[in-house]
């Protein structure tokens, strides 16, 4: 994780900050090992595009390779959001943060999706993300980073560890 943000400020993107690390159950259940999350908030003139090229770039240089939807992976690195950008639209976005449950896992977006449709829902995303912004506001939802982590169950939220 330390070598996969020290890649990012050669890639034209400049951490402002970093949350702590945090052991997180695998995500779905079964799917591999636990893992390690953070969120870190960057500064970049890059396209948002380009952001998202320049992550699965560092993904792929630290060994992931895209074989299964939430399959095991060394390394991801999501694009959470950017600032209050809502793409492709509010209608999209939409679509996709609701749908069902059992579609989540078999169908992927081809299209990038932000604010991320899950991260409302994730304790391995709010819990470290309400570490350097807790008072983000989702753009759609209206629910700060910190309102959002307080709505998870209290078992969500212990299940995320500091390291």
């Amino acid at each position: 994780m330390s070598a996969a943000l020290q890649t990012l400020t050669q890639n034209s993107l400049t951490l402002r900050c970093v949350s702590r690390f945090f052991a997180t159950p695998c995500f779905p259940p079964g799917a591999g090992p636990d893992y390690v999350n953070a969120c870190a908030a960057i500064r970049t003139d890059l396209p948002i595009t380009e952001v998202l090229r320049v992550l699965h770039q560092i993904e792929a240089e630290f060994g992931r390779a895209r074989q299964q939807r939430w399959g095991s992976r060394t390394l991801d690195l999501d694009l959470l959001a950017m600032g209050d950008t809502v793409l492709p639209d509010a209608e999209t976005q939409t679509a996709w943060r609701d749908l069902p449950a059992e579609d989540q896992q078999l169908r992927a977006p081809d299209q990038l999706i932000l604010p991320h449709p899950r991260l409302h829902e994730r304790a391995f995303v709010l819990v470290p993300l309400a570490d350097i912004a807790p008072e983000w506001r989702h753009p759609l939802l209206g629910r700060t980073v910190a309102e959002m982590a307080a709505a998870l169950s209290q078992q969500a939220r212990q299940e995320v560890v500091p390291l």
